[in-house]
């Protein structure tokens, strides 16, 4: 059960415009929003912090940004921005045969050596303590430059924040990525948790 309920989504119409951000990430206004719009100064700076780290010009893809976004969550064990991350990267060009291999990046043909290091990178990057080595910082620079590190980071960091509002809500899951979940998280002990509602 939500530790807080979101509002409708036309509480705050100065808020309409920054909820189109997410609606193009996601296809729909995520309950956090709903939630942290009772500070609407927090969904703005949300919202810019978002469209600077997902910034179509950027030289890192947005679909694999998410894909980041996924392990950054995986990591820290908010179930919620697990299924949220891989919803948004399908719409950002991600197809759902590479969503499906996402338990076997290290062995998938479907993920490159430069997206398996940076996945790795990210499940350092997320976790507590934060676990970026030596050792990882090279074997990221033997794939990715530092302005993409920087870009890949940003995705890490963006995530961490949804992480600690997402699992200190109890945010609910909506309906589309409560089944990418299903469909793809499962297999790997993925419930949905708190964030069912059950």
């Amino acid at each position: 059960m939500a530790h807080m309920q979101p509002l409708p989504v036309d509480s705050h119409p100065e808020l309409k415009e920054d909820f189109a951000i997410f609606e193009r990430i996601l296809g729909f206004v995520p309950n956090s929003l709903l939630t942290m719009q009772r500070r609407p100064k927090i969904v703005k700076g949300f919202g810019e912090l978002t469209k600077a780290v997902m910034d179509p010009d950027g030289t890192v893809d947005l679909g694999f940004k998410r894909l980041l976004a996924h392990f950054a969550s995986r990591a820290a064990g908010c179930q919620y921005c697990e299924a949220h991350s891989l919803v948004a990267a399908k719409i950002h060009g991600i197809e759902q045969e590479k969503l499906d291999a996402i338990w076997d990046y290290q062995s998938s043909p479907l993920y490159s050596d430069a997206e398996r290091m940076a996945l790795d990178y990210a499940l350092a990057a997320g976790a507590v303590p934060n676990a970026v080595d030596e050792k990882l910082m090279t074997g990221m620079r033997e794939h990715w430059s530092d302005d993409q590190i920087v870009e890949i980071l940003g995705a890490i960091c963006l995530y961490g924040f949804l992480n600690r509002w997402n699992d200190s809500m109890a945010t609910a899951l909506e309906s589309s990525p409560k089944a990418m979940g299903e469909r793809v998280l499962a297999s790997g002990g993925w419930t949905g948790g708190k964030h069912t509602g059950e």
